[in-house]
């Protein structure tokens, strides 16, 4: 039953298609053409930006029912508008820009093709579908009177005499309707594909949005790098500040009071003398957990399959470890990599609930692969306020979580992807672009 009204639905959407579609399609594009004939005379310079812009909302709405209604993904191809004067001449270096978008004239194409074989192929399963209703209504009686008024009614190839062939053509509408309901969805999808080979970008046009997405990418990507630097030397700043700092002074200030008591009360002076040593301990301890927070010894001098190991290693939780690397990626990519693993790990001893940690690491067709897998309750970037957990945590501030992996990774041109249904596992990939030396 639900197949019959699926094949319902998408015949009716095909009628949809052929008269919106082919009565949209051929006003616009008639009323393109007469603005671009008035250009020359200036009034065109004023109506053409608004007509191509219903165009585009018009070509725009399709993309989105071509992915909604037959799975087809239909890219935007056009070039963004550059900034513009105001007044007359702004007006003038609109309709320009807009017509000098090959974009546009790929959509007026599609307009003559929307209008006629596209008008056709999402026309021909609804027709076919009306044709069992029409059946069933001449083999009723309605035949009669038509026959009467007209001497003689056609229901495609039979011709329409009397009640026999009335039931005839009920039985032939039947099978046309089962016929329709067949082809309404590949039908439906290929009016769809025909629509794509003129609404999506051409292979300059993909080349040039390829480029201008990369550009856009890099841009972002160097303001975060500026970013997250001020930010770790803010971080740096502070915990020196908090800490080795403030011990330090603590201990300068103890040994001025043992200089001043060593001869006068030797015992107190032991005690500080004691205190003092314990200071210096803690200070190197923190010293060194700074240093391993900008960039960890292990790292610089064993490379990030031993360093990998070694975070494994200080985990509260179980983290079997695979690694396979044939050499050392560049110094950037092993601590992008190496700190972005650390925030995974932590979040999935801090937030996921998991008894098991899976860490894959291996470097393919020039790209460094990591994969962190855990058995907690998912639910890794839910939105504010739901519960969430998996090796990417909690939705947490911008810097740290899943932005800031995300953000640290991007520097370097790699990608994050985070699998994390409610329940488990999460999964979190990520691919950075590197060769190894």
């Amino acid at each position: 039953m639900k197949k019959v009204s699926d094949a319902l639905l998408t015949a009716a959407r095909g009628l949809w298609l052929a008269i919106f579609g082919m009565a949209t399609s051929i006003l616009l594009f008639a009323l393109t053409m007469v603005s671009l004939v008035l250009t020359v005379l200036g009034i065109g310079l004023f109506t053409t930006p608004v007509l191509v812009k219903a165009l585009r909302a018009h070509a725009s709405l399709r993309r989105r029912q071509a992915k909604a209604w037959a799975g087809v993904e239909i890219p935007e191809p056009y070039r963004p508008l550059p900034p513009r004067r105001t007044g007359l001449a702004g007006q003038v270096e609109l309709c320009t820009a807009l017509l000098k978008d090959p974009a546009t004239w790929r959509d007026l194409l599609w307009l003559l093709v929307d209008g006629t074989a596209g008008t056709v192929l999402s026309l021909l399963a609804p027709a076919l579908v009306l044709y069992l209703p029409w059946g069933i209504v001449l083999a009723a009686g309605v035949w009669e009177p038509i026959d009467r008024a007209g001497g003689g009614l056609w229901f495609t190839f039979v011709h329409i005499t009397d009640q026999s062939t009335a039931n005839l053509a009920a039985a032939l509408g039947l099978v046309w309707g089962v016929v329709g309901a067949l082809l309404a969805r590949p039908l439906l999808r290929t009016d769809f594909l025909l629509a794509k080979q003129l609404l999506a970008p051409g292979p300059a046009a993909a080349r040039e949005l390829a480029l201008a997405r990369r550009v856009d990418r890099l841009t972002e990507s160097r303001h975060d790098a500026v970013d997250g630097s001020a930010a770790e030397l803010r971080r740096i700043e502070r915990d020196l500040h908090d800490g080795a700092q403030a011990r330090l002074v603590a201990m300068g200030m103890s040994l001025g009071t043992i200089e001043a008591l060593i001869e006068k009360d030797p015992a107190r002076a032991k005690q500080l003398v004691a205190a003092a040593r314990a200071d210096s301990a803690e200070a190197l301890t923190e010293l060194r957990d700074l240093v391993r927070g900008i960039h960890p010894p292990v790292l610089a001098e064993r490379g990030l399959a031993d360093a990998l190991r070694a975070l494994a290693l200080r985990m509260p939780l179980p983290v079997e470890v695979d690694v396979e690397l044939a050499g050392r990626a560049e110094e950037p990519v092993e601590t992008a990599a190496y700190f972005a693993v650390s925030e995974v790990l932590t979040n999935a001893a801090k937030h996921s609930g998991a008894r098991q940690v899976w860490l894959d690491v291996h470097h393919a067709d020039g790209m460094l692969r990591i994969s962190v897998t855990d058995d907690g309750r998912g639910g890794a970037g839910a939105p504010a306020g739901a519960p969430a957990g998996g090796a990417a945590g909690a939705r947490r501030p911008a810097g740290s979580g899943l932005a800031g992996i995300e953000r640290r990774i991007g520097t370097l041109d790699g990608v994050l992807a985070v699998s994390s249904p409610v329940g488990g596992p999460t999964l979190v990939t990520m691919e950075i672009p590197c060769v190894l030396r």
